[in-house]
């Protein structure tokens, strides 16, 4: 990706010289390091909010509110990873301007917050091994930037276009609470069997996995920035992500029911479908008789 010299964001908030607070504060029956370690997996695969895994896998409710540290800086102008986020995150900012004009409303722009260890959020105490995550409450997305040595080292997906990636999914889940979409799926997952609600929570992810192709589609028409290899990064990325990819290498066996996320192969079809169309009609996974 050509971002050096792009426009960044302003709304990046860099917490990383504030230090960290542990302990993640869960309502309900205790959790063990079996409950943990899988929430911990929904985070690598970029889950809405780990937090929200954590409380109902403990059988409570939302996970108590932290407050959050006062105003904290914008990244420093010579770190070159900060400096990617937010070039990265200027342009989702335009994307969606577009696509929200375009439908005569106003895009509501995220904070992206930079974190190392653990954070305050309004959805919990945010920790770096859950990876990137959305939290509705404050309308932010968390990062610790050291996940993208995870993405490469650990899950086999380098490269700075896999990377936007991971913040264009997170920025579809915010797209997606703006328009009221997440809060009616987990309405639904509350009534729901347990496999009804994973089904629910892979259309869900998927449709991100489309905003972010949207994502791809029109910053490219903005600004031209994508060299050669890098949609192959982000399909990449997108493939490595898969539930049943994950499972084969955590467990050995795949388990279609359990899926969360949606397998590798649904999640390269439902990016590359909002990156060749651009449009929102086309990212309706909830309406899809197949995915």
């Amino acid at each position: 990706m050509k971002w050096e010299g792009e426009e960044r964001s302003d709304n990046v908030e860099d917490r990383r010289g504030m230090g960290g607070r542990g302990g993640l504060p869960i309502g309900g029956r205790g959790i063990g390091l079996g409950t943990i370690a899988i929430a911990l997996v929904a985070g690598w695969i970029f889950g809405i909010n780990p937090l929200t895994v954590l409380g109902l896998l403990g059988g409570g409710g939302a996970p108590t509110a932290q407050v959050a540290p006062g105003p904290a800086p914008a990244p420093p102008a010579n770190d070159a990873q900060a400096q990617f986020v937010s070039v990265v995150l200027r342009s989702t900012e335009q994307a969606w301007d577009e696509v929200f004009r375009s439908g005569q409303a106003s895009y509501q722009r995220p904070k992206l917050v930079l974190f190392r260890g653990a954070t305050p959020t309004a959805c919990g105490t945010g920790q770096s091994a859950m990876g990137p995550f959305y939290c509705p409450g404050d309308q932010q997305v968390y990062i610790d930037l050291e996940f993208f040595d995870t993405l490469k080292a650990r899950l086999g997906a380098p490269g700075d276009f896999a990377q936007a990636y991971v913040v264009a999914h997170e920025v579809g889940h915010h797209v997606q609470q703006l328009l009221g979409i997440s809060e009616k799926v987990e309405q639904a997952r509350r009534r729901a069997s347990e496999v009804e609600a994973n089904a629910l929570s892979v259309r869900l992810e998927l449709q991100a996995d489309c905003f972010a192709g949207i994502w791809a589609n029109r910053s490219q028409q903005a600004r031209q920035w994508l060299e050669q290899g890098d949609i192959e990064e982000g399909l990449n990325a997108a493939s490595k992500i898969g539930d049943d990819n994950l499972q084969r290498q955590s467990q050995g066996r795949i388990v279609p029911e359990s899926f969360t996320h949606g397998s590798s192969a649904q999640r390269v079809s439902w990016f590359k479908r909002g990156l060749q169309s651009g449009r929102m009609a086309d990212c309706n996974t909830f309406e899809a008789r197949a995915l």
